[in-house]
């Protein structure tokens, strides 16, 4: 008897923890997003850059942390190519998204994390905030259009 109630037991507190484990909410943004335009707003002058020409970068997020890959797609086949990587873990908070980047080659941006507000549109993620970094000199508005990976 002892025998059946402890395999009952153990077999319900395995099913409420894969339960408990399966109710937790999908994040709105997981999954993989390439970037198509990037726009720098500093002291008023804004600079577009097109993510759809010379330069790729993927966006990879699940349900607790995000990275990001960078490089230029016609460089030559040695280690002269532009490479860029970093990632770490966000929040999400209705349309409140904040980045804390643990990863980054320049030591200067890790621990930073950095405020945006988020529009869903389809398969279309877009971003805004304020990325300030004081000891790179860096205070302007960034506005980043995402289009999901299928």
């Amino acid at each position: 008897m002892k025998s059946i109630v402890l395999t009952t037991t153990l077999v319900i507190a395995c099913l409420l923890s894969a339960c408990e484990y399966k109710a937790k909410p999908d994040s709105p943004i997981a999954g993989t997003w390439q970037l198509l335009t990037h726009t720098e707003i500093t002291k008023g002058v804004s600079a577009v850059t097109d993510y759809t020409k010379n330069l790729r970068m993927i966006k990879i997020i699940n349900q607790t942390h995000f990275a990001f890959l960078v490089h230029s797609v016609n460089t030559a086949k040695d280690s002269s190519n532009n490479f860029d990587a970093g990632g770490g873990s966000y929040t999400l908070y209705g349309d409140k998204y904040t980045e804390h980047l643990d990863y980054y080659k320049d030591k200067n941006w890790e621990g930073k994390s950095f405020d945006f507000t988020i529009r869903l549109k389809g398969d279309t993620l877009i971003q805004k905030g304020l990325e300030k970094v004081e000891k790179e000199n860096i205070d302007r508005v960034i506005i980043e259009k995402y289009v999901r990976v299928q």
